[in-house]
């Protein structure tokens, strides 16, 4: 090869090298096994509505999404560590939560219900708290939070994953499952020879992105995109793309859908 077409070449692969050193990521954290929200797609690449959410958020501030997979509960010490920028995670914001890292705007509405047996007669959460019963909740969810504070007589049963509850009441080991609306509904469609669905929330909640502590600069970034993202119908399409069979299912309900 010519000095001249290889030294063009060498300025060419530098000038690459450095422009990729150059761009600026965002690390988002979540946890890749909330279908649809966070998950893998059939290749192994994370998918969902916050991954399209996350990326969007990227394309606005200019900067390459990078998802980083996290247990639930690692995603607040990982975030004030700053192993992550953000948590974009199905994360509620909690009193409890907001006292080690910040919050966006909610984005979404949301409120915790009860997965129960098929034959079971509970019908509420007053019903399913008593003396005997086991309800099974999620480790460092809103819905074990809740259930510390607010059981009277029925014994919290703390698991490590969403499937493990849903075994419990499938099983009929558990007399219920406390998690969110969404998760409700898609367990007992999987289940519905085992399990119902008392969709009607005990306890409204809202989910936000969540920002290290004193970071004011992004946390009105991400407010301002949130803004204009659902103003420009953005919401409305993930709702489309992702949620459709729920959105219907809970129009018939008469229950508020989530965006």
């Amino acid at each position: 090869m010519p000095v001249k077409s290889f030294v063009r070449l060498f300025l060419a692969l530098l000038l690459t090298v450095t422009a990729w050193a150059g761009e600026k990521k965002l690390l988002v954290g979540m946890e890749l096994a909330y279908p649809p929200f966070e998950m893998r797609d059939p290749r192994g690449e994370p998918a969902g509505v916050s991954v399209d959410l996350a990326r969007a958020l990227g394309a606005q501030l200019g900067m390459v999404v990078e998802i980083q997979n996290l247990p639930f509960d690692g995603l607040i010490p990982a975030l004030k560590t700053g192993k992550i920028d953000i948590i974009i995670s199905s994360m509620t914001a909690t009193p409890e939560r907001a006292q080690s890292i910040d919050f966006s705007e909610p984005y979404l509405k949301t409120g915790l219900c009860l997965l129960v047996p098929a034959k079971s007669g509970i019908q509420s959460i007053a019903d399913a708290d008593q003396p005997g019963h086991r309800i099974a909740v999620k480790k460092g969810t809103t819905g074990h939070l809740y259930a510390l504070r607010a059981l009277k007589s029925a014994r919290p049963l703390v698991l490590d994953n969403e499937n493990a509850c849903v075994l419990e009441v499938v099983q009929g080991k558990a007399e219920a499952f406390i998690y969110d609306q969404m998760s409700a509904f898609k367990n007992a469609r999987k289940n519905p020879d085992t399990t119902r669905a008392i969709l009607t929330p005990f306890q409204q909640e809202g989910w936000a992105i969540g920002v290290r502590k004193g970071d004011n600069e992004l946390r009105a970034k991400v407010n301002a995109f949130l803004a204009s993202y659902r103003e420009n119908g953005g919401f409305e399409k993930l709702g489309d793309a992702w949620l459709g069979e729920q959105k219907a299912e809970f129009k018939k309900l008469g229950i508020p859908f989530y965006f």
